[in-house]
């Protein structure tokens, strides 16, 4: 049954509504980053660059690196931009967009995200690099998708249970990377996390200016959070960003394999940035690229 023109929107040319992009486009190995500007910090590095495009926040780059294939793209803030970016990556190597049918054999991705992010636990250093190996969605997207099946819900009872969390608030959902894919990137430079990702950056990530937030005490809550995982290791809230959950949870319900990498540029606990935020990327990017081919 072809999928309707007003589910799976495509521009004039057969290319996907917000990426821009027809299959041959895109590679099997894609970084996500944030601002368009930095798929060009990420691209630099390439060997030789083959298609380049752009609309509204997303700028996609595909080249090669060291004789491998990749895609960069950037993706904007927060997870309702990720839920664009993910179903219509999928769409591009899982959907034929002539017929509008889903095809027979699945193509499996594999996306590492390149983020910055701040630490909420003290003795997480500004400039280290993370690794989200959970991610707890405040953000509500994945309850819009039948995802039960991959969400953690003891997690997530202890987690609502600690910080008496609101009702009228979304209901927070536990989501995890791919393992395989993950240990590509482990390392004595990166810190094993466990991510919040927030629906926007002053209040839901408790910063106050001109206005306060409705729990004022929740990055400290946050910070006291504990589920023990195994007699060797209790969970933690590590650090808070906007994406990672939405990769996460879009990742594993389409058969793809994601991970999430950050650059730790502030610690709130210690209300500290770092003096070096480019260079710190610019650290973490080479760093993803050498695991991503080795």
């Amino acid at each position: 049954m072809p999928i309707a023109p007003s589910e799976l929107i495509l521009n004039e040319n057969g290319s996907v509504y917000h990426l821009h992009l027809k299959p041959e486009h895109i590679a099997k190995t894609i970084i996500t980053v944030g601002d368009p500007d930095r798929v060009d910090m990420v691209t630099k590095y390439f060997d030789s660059i083959r298609f380049t495009t752009q609309k509204r926040e997303f700028k996609t780059v595909t080249g090669v690196y060291r004789g491998k294939e990749i895609s960069v793209i950037s993706t904007g803030i927060g997870t309702d931009n990720i839920d664009i970016v993910f179903n219509e990556l999928d769409a591009l190597v899982n959907i034929d967009l002539k017929t509008r049918e889903i095809k027979d054999s699945h193509t499996t991705l594999d996306i590492i995200r390149i983020g910055t992010s701040g630490a909420i636990q003290k003795d997480i250093p500004v400039d280290s690099f993370l690794i989200s190996k959970y991610a707890m969605g405040l953000d509500a997207l994945l309850h819009f998708y039948d995802s039960k099946l991959i969400q953690h819900p003891e997690i997530q009872n202890a987690f609502i249970k600690h910080m008496d969390w609101a009702l009228e608030k979304s209901t927070p959902y536990v989501v995890t990377c791919d393992d395989g894919l993950s240990k590509k990137f482990l390392s004595s430079k990166v810190i094993e996390g466990f991510t919040a990702t927030n629906i926007g950056f002053y209040a839901p990530q408790g910063r106050m200016l001109r206005l306060k937030t409705s729990d004022i005490k929740m990055n400290e809550k946050l910070r006291a959070f504990r589920f023990r995982e195994s007699e060797k290791n209790n969970l933690r809230i590590t650090n808070l960003e906007m994406e990672t959950s939405g990769i996460y949870g879009l990742a594993k319900l389409l058969g793809h394999r994601a991970v999430s990498l950050n650059a730790i540029l502030a610690n709130r606990a210690t209300q500290t940035f770092s003096t070096t935020p480019t260079e710190t990327t610019e650290h973490l990017i080479k760093f993803t690229l050498n695991c991503v081919v080795e």
